[in-house]
């Protein structure tokens, strides 16, 4: 018998108060390694703070020791060394995140809500012995990577082959003077060398790995580096030629960071991902796939068996939020307005104006394959405009294995 989308909401959601509350999501979770936590905006308290108790459960209860963020690599390691106790030079995690996250938009993991996580992590590694890591696995981090590169083999070899390799690389770039948009609108005179450039460091610091020592990871830092630097370089090109072809750029360089990842530490280890729901997402339950439009939520699971993969969607109805008006502006606290009438979000108050958790099984999921507009706000956003653009198609148990919805929802907490 067919039910609606609301009757079938007021009959599977369940009431979320607290951590105790998630237990039918650990155990929905099961034996999965790859968990993906989204966020339908980057500037929502409730969606930090959750997904850090929800991390938590998994590191104490399932064994996951990665955790990996929509962040670059060289402002991420910081605090990976932080919480390993590898640099004890740092005072706190509020200074490692607010020096390590420079790059615009910082808010996203400059915050209160993370710096209270990343100090979880530091004193649960060293009470259990353990080594929980925290890496970036975004791709804008062209610069900064190439230099991480060149630092370390001069330090370790600098009359070695690779460090000359780095260093033909690096002066590849050099016209640019580090703006993206002059490398980007460049690219036809310089950047057929450039490819060729970062492609053989990268295919010459993985032969020659046994060179490089894994004491703190270096190796790891040095070849995730240089990953970036070929997936960046491609990334910039992109931008001028298609936007649908950069973001699919983007999406495989973090689903190949995460596979880098989860192949350094071995094939058991288990690994948590934050992101916005718009990349852990299956993408083709979105009309991102009538743009050819891909994600790593979806590239995650053609490659993975499907009790592997686990993807938790995250939403809400109303209540306030950190954005900005346009690229690189202020950051600001903005209202965010009800949900649009009829939208995913709009269906979820109107079944009950409550925090609530939907599970997704083998005996429901057929009840929500129906198309609903659901909301995506990113780090630019205007609230007056939102029914043009801020909602995306979806079939939402094809897109998500669960959704965690909070009905009123306040900014997180810049440092």
């Amino acid at each position: 018998m067919d039910i609606t989308l609301e009757e079938a909401i007021r009959k599977f959601a369940q009431p979320v108060n607290n951590q105790d509350d998630l237990a039918p999501l650990i155990e929905a979770i099961g034996d999965a390694k790859i968990v993906l936590l989204g966020e339908s905006t980057h500037g929502t308290s409730e969606f930090y703070r959750w997904r850090a108790d929800l991390s938590k459960q998994l590191i104490n209860e399932k064994g996951f020791s990665l955790i990996a963020v929509e962040g670059d690599w060289p402002s991420a390691y910081p605090v990976h060394r932080y919480i390993n106790n590898y640099d004890a030079t740092s005072e706190n995690a509020r200074n490692v995140l607010a020096q390590s996250f420079t790059r615009w938009p910082t808010w996203m993991w400059a915050n209160e809500e993370v710096a209270e996580f990343v100090e979880w992590l530091k004193q649960y590694n060293a009470s259990e012995n353990k080594q929980t890591g925290f890496y970036g696995i975004d791709v804008y981090s062209l610069w900064e990577s190439m230099d991480e590169v060149i630092r370390y083999l001069n330090d370790v070899d600098p009359a070695g082959g690779d460090a000359e390799l780095a260093r033909q690389a690096f002066s590849c770039f050099d016209p640019s003077n580090r703006n993206p948009e002059k490398y980007a609108a460049s690219y036809a005179t310089f950047s057929a060398s450039c490819i060729d450039e970062v492609t053989r460091l990268l295919a010459s610091i993985r032969s020659n790995a046994d060179l490089y020592s894994n004491k703190e990871e270096a190796d790891l830092n040095l070849q995730i580096n240089s990953l970036v630097a070929k997936n960046a370089e491609q990334y910039y090109r992109a931008m001028i030629q298609s936007g649908a072809e950069s973001w699919n750029v983007r999406d495989r360089h973090m689903a190949e960071t995460v596979n880098e990842l989860r192949k350094y530490h071995g094939p058991e280890a288990r690994i948590i991902i934050w992101e916005h729901n718009t990349h852990i997402g299956d993408a083709r339950a979105t009309d991102m796939k009538d743009d050819k439009m891909i994600n790593i939520g979806q590239l995650l699971r053609e490659q993975n068996a499907p009790e592997d993969v686990y993807a938790i969607g995250f939403g809400s109805y109303e209540g306030t939020v950190i954005a900005a008006e346009s690229w690189e502006a202020p950051s600001e606290e903005m209202h965010l307005p009800p949900g649009e009438k009829n939208s995913w979000e709009d269906l979820l108050h109107k079944t009950g104006a409550y925090d609530k958790l939907l599970v997704f099984d083998d005996s429901n999921r057929h009840m929500f394959d129906r198309w609903v507009g659901h909301r995506a706000v990113g780090v630019v956003y205007n609230p007056e405009h939102e029914s043009y653009g801020n909602y995306v198609p979806s079939m939402i148990s094809q897109r998500y294995d669960a959704f965690l919805f909070f009905d009123r929802t306040k900014a997180l907490k810049p440092l």
